[in-house]
Order: C-alpha cells, then structure tokens, then sequence
C-alpha cells in the first residue's frame, strides 16, 4: 500500500469559482502582445489603400441615407477603417505610448475631414434634398446610443486581441455606427442645418470616445507591457484626464435621454387619457396628435358635439393622470361638416362612378360586336371573291383572300391594312393578266389597297432513263 498522504478536499466552492474564473478569462486564446501590438498599431494608420477606402465608403453611406436604405448604410460601415484610429488612440492611452496618441488623433481627425467633405460635396449635387429617417435618426444621441459604443468597444478591443481573428470589429463597425453620423453632419453643412451638423458630430464624437475608452480598459486589465516607464503621477494624471472626457461626453446624452424618456412618458400618459376619457357613446374619436415639446393634445370628435360642461369635466382631471398643464385642443367634427350631407355625397359618388363605368362597358360591348360584324364581312366577301377569281381564271388553284397589315416606314404613320390575294399558278400569266386582276380586284373589294401574290408552280422535269432500261432502237 502507498505511504503517501491522502489528497486535502477542497474547499466548498472553490472549483466553481476556478471553472468561472477560466471560463471567463481574458487571457484565454489571447495572442502575442508584440502581434496585438502590430496589428493595433497598423490599423491606427490611414494612408494608401485606406484613404480611398475611407472615401468610397462614405460616398456609399451618403447615398444610403440619402435614399434611406439600411442595407446600404450596413454595407457601408463594414467596409469603412474609421475604427482603427480610434482603437489606436485607446491603446496607446493604454500602454502610455503617447506618440501614438497623437499619431492615432491625427489621422481620426483626417479622416473626419476626408468625410465631412466627402458627404458634404454628395449632398451638394444630390437632387434627393428630403431628409429620411436613417438621417434624422443620427441627429439627437442619448445614453443608450453611449452604452452601445462602450459595450461595441469592449467588444471590438477583445475580438482584436485574440489570436484567431472572427466578425467581431464588422459587427462592432455597424453596432456602433461611426460612419453614418459623420455623413449626417455633412447632409447638415450642406443644406446649412446646424442642429443636424451639431447633434450628427457629437454622435460620431460620443461613439469614439467611449469605443477608445473601452480600449483603454480591457488594454489595462490585458496588463499588455507599455512602451515606456511612467511615474504614478503621470499614470494618474492620465486616468484623470481620460475620466474627464468619458464624463464630459456622457453628460449631454444623459439630459438627452432624460428628455426622450420624460416625452415618451407624456406621450404614453397622454394617450391613455384620450382612449379613456373620449370613449363616448355619441362621438368616436378619429385623429389624435400629442406634441410633447409644448404639451399638447389634439384630438377630433366626430359624432354629436360635447358640451363645455364635459369638456371642463376632462381637462379637470388632466393633472389626476400626470398631465398637469397641458393643453387640450378638441375639434368637433359636427360643427365643421354634416355626417348626413357626407354620406349623400359618398353615395352620389358611388352612384356617378357605377354610370360612368356602365356607360364605359357598353362603349366597349358596341365596338366589340361592330368589329365581330365587320370580321363577318370581311370573310363573306373574301369567299365570294376567291370564287369568282378561280371561275374567270382556271389555270389559279389554292386561291387564299384575306386581310394583311402592311407596316409604316416611319413611326408616326399609321399601318395599312391591304387586301390580300394569294393563289397558285400552273401556268404564268401575262403582265397584262396581272394587272386586269388586281384592277378587279380594286373594284370588287372597293379598296385601292390590294394585291395579288402569285406563286407559280415549275412544270415537272422529265424522268431520267434507268441504267436498266434500254433506248428505243438499241440492239439487244
């Protein structure tokens, strides 16, 4: 037996929290630090191929919001390099590389200026002025548009640090939307929009900071090597700074938000109030508008007017359901227009659009049965006439009369339509004969339009002697 002693029992608990702590470890598939520092310092870099793809790129999103196509707008975020710089800045506040700070800034903010004037030049020649929806919704950016680039950042800055790249920076790319702001700003430099230019930038500023924020983080807890030795006053000056700006970029967006939910809010109460409070027995409610900027609320009656007993009755209990000064418009749709006279007036439509399209059925029923009777005609006669040519001349067999249509050299002239003659001939007939016939038939049919085809048939070739048979007179 083994004299070794008995393995200790682990703690409760302790294995779960090892099996959490691998399962949600960083450094797991974490590539080299030199390889993670190459790849984020390549893509900080916007020159060459980059820049024409910067340019393509926005052009592509210019047009997406211009004819407010989502696809395109996706299509053009996955190609466009704007997250690179913005990753760099983020890793080099990281690492205290303070050289490729700047150098990562500087080229953000050339390619901010490459697609400001790149969208501001397409929306200057654009005929397509309308602004859609896909522009307007890059105009006023709130908390949750900060929390998808914070969260689109943690995410981006791990996708780049393993070492099996996947679609994480695509996916980042279009969650966080660099592009398409940057495009909205230019819509609004172009048409002179300042509220469009100031609420489009800050977006595009808001994504960026809290993107190369989340960099900074996830490079921190990564513990990657800096570049160089800083002092802890230095480091926490920079944490400082770096916590300024995240919190200055954050505040606009948190009053932004608090005045989205407090107008969704309104509206929400708004609506409710109006549902309950004008379900009447005597009146239906057809148009209801809430403005929640001036607080307001528009509704239209149609049916019997209330009386202004009621309608004081409603607008004392709008602060009982949170609405308290608000403005409440009723428009009595009685005291405009009389349902009686409006629905006289539906009918005597109806009734003038059922003539108008029985008198249109019965044009078209008389001209099918006048054509059916000319058609009936036209094939009598061509019997008859087919007759008579074969009775004046016998040699024509095959005698085919009908109607042709002979096409127009030129597109504005009507086609002609022509009698036709056609009949095979045993025998060739004279020019003379020719002319007689389509003389007749000119006068027959009571047309100037009409001719005769002629296909003669070729006499048989005699038969050629076989090997076999002998000629006359040939000695046997």
């Amino acid at each position: 037996m083994s004299d070794s002693p008995p393995a200790p029992i682990p703690a409760p608990g302790r294995p779960l929290r090892r099996s959490l702590a691998l399962r949600f470890s960083l450094d797991q598939d974490k590539a080299d630090p030199a390889a993670i520092d190459a790849s984020l310092r390549a893509g900080a870099e916007l020159t060459g191929a980059n820049a024409w793809i910067l340019i393509f790129a926005i052009f592509i999103a210019s047009i997406g919001l211009n004819v407010n196509s989502t696809a395109v707008v996706i299509g053009a975020m996955l190609v466009s390099p704007l997250m690179g710089p913005i990753m760099g800045i983020g890793y080099g506040v990281g690492i205290y590389d303070f050289a490729l700070i700047r150098r990562s800034s500087l080229n953000l903010g050339i390619a901010g200026l490459i697609s400001l004037a790149t969208s501001t030049a397409y929306f200057l020649i654009s005929p397509l002025t309308e602004a859609q929806s896909e522009l307007l919704a890059r105009t006023t950016p709130t908390l949750w548009d900060v929390l998808i680039a914070l969260f689109g950042g943690f995410a981006g800055i791990v996708g780049a640090t393993r070492r099996e790249k996947s679609n994480v920076i695509p996916g980042v790319a279009i969650a966080t939307a660099l592009m398409p702001p940057l495009c909205t700003a230019g819509y609004g430099l172009a048409k002179g929009n300042l509220s469009f230019f100031v609420g489009a930038f800050y977006l595009f500023a808001v994504n960026g900071i809290f993107i190369a924020f989340a960099t900074v983080v996830v490079i921190s807890l990564l513990k990657l090597p800096h570049r160089k030795y800083v002092d802890q006053a230095t480091q926490r000056r920079v944490r400082r700074s770096v916590l300024a700006v995240v919190v200055i970029a954050a505040l606009p967006s948190l009053y932004l938000a608090n005045r989205l939910v407090k107008n969704e809010l309104f509206a929400d109460r708004a609506r409710e109030f109006a549902r309950r409070e004008f379900r009447l027995e005597t009146s239906h409610m057809t148009d209801l508008q809430i403005s929640s900027a001036d607080r307001r609320i528009e509704l239209t009656l149609l049916g019997d007017p209330i009386g202004p007993e009621v309608r004081a009755a409603i607008e004392r209990r709008l602060p009982a359901a949170g609405l308290a000064g608000t403005k409440l418009v009723i428009h009595q749709a009685k005291d405009l227009v009389d349902a009686d006279s409006i629905k006289q007036g539906i009918m005597s439509d109806l009734f003038r659009e059922g003539l108008n399209t029985s008198s249109l059925k019965d044009e078209e029923i008389g001209r099918l049965r006048a054509e059916i009777t000319r058609l009936a005609a036209v094939r009598a006669q061509s019997k008859q006439i087919a007759l008579e040519l074969q009775a004046q001349y016998p040699q024509l067999r095959d005698v085919v009369v009908g109607e042709g249509i002979e096409a127009s050299e030129s597109p504005e002239a009507p086609d002609r339509t022509i009698l036709l003659v056609s009949a095979h001939s045993a025998t060739a007939l004279a020019a003379a004969d020719r002319e007689r016939i389509e003389a007749w038939l000119r006068i027959r049919a009571r047309t100037q339009d009409a001719r005769l085809v002629l296909i003669e048939i070729p006499k048989p070739a005699p038969p050629k002697p076989s090997a076999r048979e002998k000629p006359a007179g040939a000695r046997s």
